[in-house]
């Protein structure tokens, strides 16, 4: 996979967070489609927040489909591909979180998932590289936002 997180990784702002970074180290990943970092050092000013444990999880996974799946082809008569399929792609962060103070953590989910059109990833890789930039440009931009939204309900 060409995912590969590079330690430490920088945190985005968040409301009460000061330059956070996440030391990671390479974890075993749920399957052979993954590759999975364990956060293991907190850096920066996050008070209250903890690194990896069994009981807390604080991990950061890549997953790939089981199978790429390609197009097939055009029917002959109209030249339409009738039927295309995706290959799924996923980032997920888990995080154990304490649902009430002196109550076991619980673990969160953060998934991104990306469908890719099969042939997209050769017709049209700008355009596939373009959605990437612009989501993770968003999600950056309004990280602190979406973090607040998570606590707040405030859309």
């Amino acid at each position: 996979m060409s995912f590969n997180l590079t330690s430490p990784v920088t945190g985005s702002p968040q409301t009460g967070l000061t330059s956070p970074t996440f030391t990671v180290a390479v974890d075993t990943p749920p399957n052979a489609n993954s590759k999975q970092w364990a956060v293991t050092v907190l850096g920066g000013t996050q008070a209250g927040v903890t690194a990896n444990t069994v009981s807390s999880p604080f991990t950061i996974t890549g997953v790939r489909p089981a199978t790429l799946r390609s197009l097939g082809s055009p029917n002959p008569i109209t030249g339409v591909v009738s039927n295309v399929p995706f290959n799924v792609y996923k980032v997920i962060t888990r995080k154990g979180v304490v649902p009430l103070a002196g109550q076991a953590p619980v673990v969160m989910n953060i998934t991104t998932t990306v469908s890719v059109p099969a042939g997209a990833d050769t017709a049209d890789m700008a355009s596939i590289r373009s959605a990437f930039s612009a989501h993770i440009g968003a999600l950056d931009q309004q990280s602190a936002g979406l973090g607040d939204l998570a606590n707040n309900g405030i859309l």
